[in-house]
């Protein structure tokens, strides 16, 4: 037996906010036939809604002891303090997960996470099985994660010294760089020409032989997402990333996260317009949590990217508990937050 086949596996999932990390782990933890698995979610903002979303969803496995939540930061840049504790201590549990699913943050990079496996005390006793990397379609067929090459071309022209970088791209480019495997969610919303130009457009990017696999709302078997046997750790050179010249460190100055305060609403249309109208303002890059409406006992769910919303009722709303709405809100730094607030309070 290898020593590979001897350690626990462990599978990343990666993706740009709002491509459906979160809906793709429910699926698999529905169809996990008994498999004890452990989850470790990471967000960007200081409110843990994934995790929550995880946990009341009433699918054996993801009660409370099997999830952990790690908010206010990225794993790429909590690795030592964070990280590596949260699976210490999970490998050391007296029952020991079988399966560890890590969601990562949707600006997170995966490659420092993947170099963490091989710390001491962590390399002898997990691998990692596989990088999923989850994927919006209609968001890269919208242009979200590509630069506009002629609004480039000018800018070029009039200061040839200006800094072209973009920081979407640089994230998306990266976590698909470091996968396994690729995920092209919601091709519900694209037609057949369009998945096909971008399973090829994103097999093109990626300088090794990666599977594209299409998906609607993250549902895969399983058996597709897990056993890919990958050792990621053993394989780095192999996923080049925009920061390796900065061993893995970076900030995340290019984003900003903040919560707020939700009023209570007439109706879940009323609320998606708000938020629609907010996002179209301000590119917002993703807005998710939860709020009430006038007369109903249970609290709606509400999630988005860009100006494409979903939403439904979730939970009942717990005896004593204020029906106060909460909402993450993402974009690129410089999002004016009072103005936003201001806009959701109306």
């Amino acid at each position: 037996m290898s020593a590979t086949a001897t350690k626990i596996p462990a599978t990343i999932v990666t993706g740009f906010l709002g491509a459906g990390k979160t809906t793709l782990v429910r699926h698999l933890m529905a169809h996990a036939r008994g498999r004890r698995i452990a989850i470790i979610v990471n967000e960007f903002g200081a409110l843990g809604i994934d995790g929550e979303t995880l946990r009341i969803c009433g699918i054996e496995g993801c009660e409370e002891e099997n999830i952990v939540e790690l908010a206010n930061g990225c794993l790429c840049c909590t690795v030592a303090d964070e990280f590596l504790p949260t699976m210490q201590a999970l490998l050391d549990r007296p029952n020991p997960p079988e399966h560890i699913l890590i969601e990562t943050s949707g600006l997170a990079l995966p490659k420092p996470l993947i170099k963490a496996f091989n710390w001491p005390g962590i390399r002898s006793r997990v691998t990692v099985d596989g990088v999923v990397t989850v994927v919006d379609g209609p968001a890269v067929a919208d242009g979200r994660f590509a630069e506009d090459p002629e609004a480039v071309a000018a800018q070029r022209a009039e200061d040839p010294s200006l800094d072209h970088d973009n920081p979407l791209a640089e994230v998306y480019e990266d976590q698909l760089l470091a996968a396994d495997l690729v995920v092209l969610n919601k091709t519900d919303l694209l037609d057949e020409a369009a998945t096909a130009r971008l399973r090829a457009g994103i097999a093109g990017a990626i300088p090794r032989a990666v599977k594209v696999v299409p998906a609607r709302d993250g549902k895969l078997d399983p058996a597709i997402l897990l056993g890919l046997n990958a050792a990621a750790e053993d394989d780095l050179a192999a996923r080049p990333s925009h920061h390796d010249a900065e061993d893995g460190a970076h900030e995340h100055d290019d984003f900003t996260s903040f919560a707020l305060p939700l009023p209570e609403l007439d109706s879940p249309e009323a609320l998606v317009a708000r938020l629609r109208a907010v996002a179209e303002a301000h590119d917002v890059l993703r807005m998710k949590g939860f709020a009430a409406i006038a007369g109903k006992p249970l609290r709606l769910a509400v999630q988005g990217v860009g100006t494409r919303f979903g939403h439904q009722f979730d939970r009942a709303w717990a005896p004593g508990e204020a029906r106060q709405g909460q909402l993450v809100v993402i974009g690129q730094t410089g999002l004016d937050r009072d103005a936003i607030a201001a806009a959701l309070m109306g």
